[in-house]
């Protein structure tokens, strides 16, 4: 697919748009306040792969702890804005590597025109975030509803009084909880303005359900070149947000974190436990990065054509089965010791580290 391409935007170490990859982001859902526990947090999501990292502030105190905290990570910092355009401008001048503010709900042009004064004095750029549950009243009553053209106006009209003063360090997020309507708003602003979007589903739910629900709609999204940086918003502890949205750059392929194995889905002419097999290859390589792609097959029908397109693979059968290593011809193996051959070629290859 061809990308969209969006004006470059700087976030603390990194680049949003340009031909920077598409990072991946998470929100603490600790009291900000708390210094110690929101580090802790973002230590974990930080080993979990999170590459930017949000956290809420409302209050002067979370604004106050932005310092220290940020001390303390290693990714960038984002300040999560509602009602107080002084918040912003606080957490800014404790040094948070980005803004994000809610067009629904921030104020007036007058403080909008504040937080851009002082994010432009401070090199921070702004992240406007619309999100159908916040649209203002004039929206709603405009447009009859939290609609997809309500959602884009929404931004684009914050984006036109940023670049009135003349800001445009910004991205922009169009979210709302239906997948239908976060997908065509998006592409109604994807086609109107040239900044690095944001995408994600809002309150999508738990890890199962929220997971496949943003995995449609960031991933429609994706495929159509549309997306600089991603978050999959699910209840509870944000560290499972970090292998969901891996999940979805990777199939879409525009990112690499582990290998892909290819299982199939078992019949009743399936000679070996695949699920368990698949299960123990993703374990021996879940540390290696490398772009491969390792099949599990069950039997002899898909199984050797499908495992001959992978780098490395095994199909099963009653009795023997075949091991396939890529550049080599495949092998006739006993059915119990396929996986063990699979295993003894990944670390020939120096895919794994050979076993003590």
């Amino acid at each position: 697919m061809a990308r969209r391409k969006a004006k470059p935007v700087r976030v603390g170490s990194l680049t949003l748009g340009g031909q920077a990859p598409i990072y991946i982001q998470s929100m603490t859902n600790t009291d900000t306040r708390d210094v110690a526990a929101t580090v802790a947090q973002i230590l974990e999501l930080e080993a979990a792969g999170c590459e930017i990292v949000r956290c809420s502030v409302y209050d002067e105190a979370c604004a106050n702890a932005i310092g220290a905290i940020k001390a303390a990570i290693h990714i960038p910092l984002v300040a999560d804005i509602h009602f107080n355009a002084a918040l912003a401008v606080a957490a800014v001048e404790n040094g948070v590597d980005k803004l994000r503010i809610n067009p629904g709900n921030i104020g007036s042009r007058a403080r909008v025109e504040r937080v851009a004064h002082a994010a432009r004095a401070h090199g921070v750029p702004i992240r406007v975030g619309v999100n159908s549950g916040s649209l203002s009243r004039e929206m709603l009553e405009r447009y009859g509803g939290p609609t997809a053209e309500a959602l884009a106006q929404s931004a684009l009209e914050e984006v036109a009084v940023l670049e009135s003063v003349g800001f445009e360090d910004i991205v922009v997020a169009i979210k709302s909880t239906g997948v239908q309507q976060t997908v065509e708003a998006n592409r109604k602003l994807a086609a109107s303005c040239g900044y690095p979007i944001h995408l994600g589903v809002t309150e999508s739910g738990t890890v199962g359900y929220g997971s496949i629900k943003s995995a449609v709609g960031i991933g429609t999204l994706l495929m159509e070149g549309i997306g600089d940086t991603v978050r999959v918003s699910l209840s509870g502890s944000p560290v499972p947000e970090v292998p969901a949205a891996q999940q979805i750059l990777q199939a879409c392929g525009l990112r690499v974190f582990c290998p892909e194995i290819i299982s199939c889905p078992t019949c009743g002419r399936c000679g070996i436990d695949v699920e368990a097999m698949a299960g123990e290859v993703a374990r021996r390589v879940r540390h290696v990065t490398r772009p491969l792609k390792i099949a599990v097959m069950g039997c002899v029908v898909n199984g050797p054509g499908e495992a001959r397109e992978a780098d490395f693979g095994l199909a099963g059968g009653k009795e023997y089965g075949m091991v396939f290593s890529r550049g080599k011809t495949p092998r006739k193996v006993a059915r119990d010791r396929l996986l063990e051959e699979l295993v003894r070629e990944l670390e020939e290859a120096g895919v794994i580290e050979p076993r003590s």
